[in-house]
């Protein structure tokens, strides 16, 4: 076990590392964001979880290595890191409605579409499907003015009913082609 843990070692470390570096940055991004769609004052909170946060990999696998024998598993290591998301204080996932849920959705793709903006210089394609389901009026003109006025890339929009697209664009004021299938 040894041998295998000493190739693990390095490359999770490395895999942590590029995490922790990666959330740092897309935090605050999901937040200004989630802020912008839902129009309210909902705190949103994203936390980095690993338990190499705290403890080496070398010594997280030396702490659980007679466990992992028992249930035949690797129990610790980056393959159990997580992001933990509370909303106003409280477990997200327990409280959230279907707006929020697709709100934050919305917002942890904006976020990634930003930072992947910021390291290859240019505005990558923006893909939304579905964007009208499950978000009430207002979140879909908050998050419909950012994608079509206020970002700088090439947007794709599916919707089913292209009343409510060609509605949804006027009302934006923005330059759109809508194609049917």
């Amino acid at each position: 076990m040894e041998v295998l843990d000493d190739q693990l070692v390095n490359p999770g470390k490395y895999i942590h590392s590029v995490r922790k570096h990666f959330t740092t940055q897309m935090i605050p991004l999901v937040q200004k964001f989630y802020k912008l769609i839902a129009n309210n004052e909902e705190l949103v909170t994203l936390q980095y979880e690993s338990q190499l946060n705290n403890v080496s990999f070398e010594d997280l696998l030396n702490q659980y290595r007679e466990k992992d024998f028992l249930l035949q598993r690797t129990n610790a290591g980056i393959h159990k890191d997580d992001i933990l998301i509370q909303l106003n204080g409280q477990v997200f996932k327990n409280i959230a409605s279907q707006g929020q849920r697709k709100s934050l959705l919305f917002a942890l793709k904006l976020a990634e579409f930003e930072i992947l903006k910021l390291k290859k210089g240019f505005a990558p394609l923006l893909l939304l499907d579905d964007v009208f389901e499950k978000l009430d009026d207002t979140r879909m003109k908050n998050l419909l003015n950012w994608v079509c006025n206020e970002n700088e890339g090439q947007v794709f929009i599916t919707d089913t009913h292209k009343e409510r697209l060609e509605e949804a664009f006027s009302a934006l004021n923005t330059t759109n082609q809508i194609i049917e299938l």
